[in-house]
């Protein structure tokens, strides 16, 4: 461990004793989705499909979220169930898509998770009222107690170069991992051969030998365009795409966006960093450099469209929504505790 990431560290150790020793607890089960990185994990959809998940089950979840790069300071409503009521600037676009993608589920943003929660139970009316709580991001949020603890590994970059910030892309150490009640292994798709997955669930265990290990693909769902128009995966077939993105794993969307169809054409990818904010002159340059490859459509993600929205995008812009999918037995093992105790 260099000086830099042992100040880091020496940090984060300072923050996490002062959070757990004044830790507080919400009077209704709570959920951490989270991981050990910084970013790229597929997070949000992981996080609307537990959402949808607890929603078919009988609860009525509400999300706490930090709202990553959102101005708005909490707690805060991003939405009431009926889409978002905030826009990209004030909620941070992860906190939008969810909002947008998410009806009948509460979404709170606020950097105390304890206070957002609290909120969203003294301001709910009687009828919509949570009755459990989903912790966006919080596997470092130590303030808040959990009743699970998930924690999401990406399999096409798992730990990076196993540095911490600033150094590499480690929030903390990575025997960590012992913290999970359930790890999963996400984009599964993007991975070629078995062989990797069975090394990573070596090392997982090496640090956590409790946990179920579960594996998740993020699957292309469908293409939409500006005006709301859909198509399903196929659409691509023997068209010509440039893509640009601002996430935390690029390469993660360019083969995702690449498994849609076999016969579709990537002419181009730009990237930009995470949560980039994009300018007019940024979306000028992205078509300029579309119009040399001679790529027919742009294309980019659903959370880089959230903060594309204040500008005035071409036609021929769309964005590619993607699935979490994971066993069901996934799914059981987060709820039927919490369902027998109801």
């Amino acid at each position: 461990m260099t000086v830099f990431e042992f100040l880091y560290y020496l940090g984060c150790s300072i923050k996490k004793h002062s959070a757990l020793k004044n830790q507080k607890k919400l009077p209704h089960k709570v959920i951490s989705l989270g991981n050990i990185t910084l970013g790229g994990t597929g997070k949000t959809p992981a996080a609307i499909a537990l959402a949808r998940e607890a929603q078919g089950r009988g609860f009525r979840p509400c999300i706490l979220t930090r709202g990553y790069k959102g101005k708005a300071e909490g707690p805060c409503f991003v939405s009431k169930g009926e889409g978002p009521l905030l826009d990209e600037y004030q909620a941070g676009d992860e906190a939008i898509l969810m909002a947008e993608k998410l009806k009948g589920v509460l979404i709170v943003k606020g950097s105390n998770r304890y206070e957002a929660g609290m909120f969203a139970l003294n301001v709910s009316d009687h009828d919509h009222k949570p009755d459990l709580f989903i912790l966006d991001d919080g596997f470092q949020h130590w303030a808040l107690f959990r009743d699970k603890n998930i924690l999401l590994i990406d399999s096409t970059n798992p730990f990076g170069n196993r540095r911490l910030i600033p150094l590499g892309p480690l929030r903390e150490p990575i025997k960590e991992i012992k913290r999970a009640d359930i790890v999963v292994i996400t984009k599964r798709s993007a991975v070629s051969g078995q062989q990797s997955g069975e090394e990573l669930v070596t090392e997982i265990r090496r640090y956590n030998t409790n946990a179920p290990v579960f594996l998740a693909e993020h699957r292309p769902l469908a293409f939409q365009t500006v005006k709301g128009e859909t198509f399903p995966p196929e659409w691509a077939k023997d068209k010509k795409f440039f893509g640009f993105c601002g996430i935390g794993n690029p390469q993660s969307f360019k083969k995702t966006l690449l498994s849609a169809d076999a016969d579709m054409e990537l002419k181009g990818l730009i990237t930009f960093r995470d949560h980039h904010r994009y300018t007019a002159g940024d979306l000028q340059m992205i078509m300029l450099n579309a119009e040399r490859t001679g790529a027919e459509w742009i294309v980019t993600t659903e959370k880089d469209i959230m903060r594309l929205k204040e500008l005035d995008m071409p036609e021929h812009v769309v964005s590619l929504a993607i699935e979490f999918s994971i066993e069901e037995k996934f799914y059981d093992e987060v709820f039927n505790e919490m369902q027998n105790s109801k």
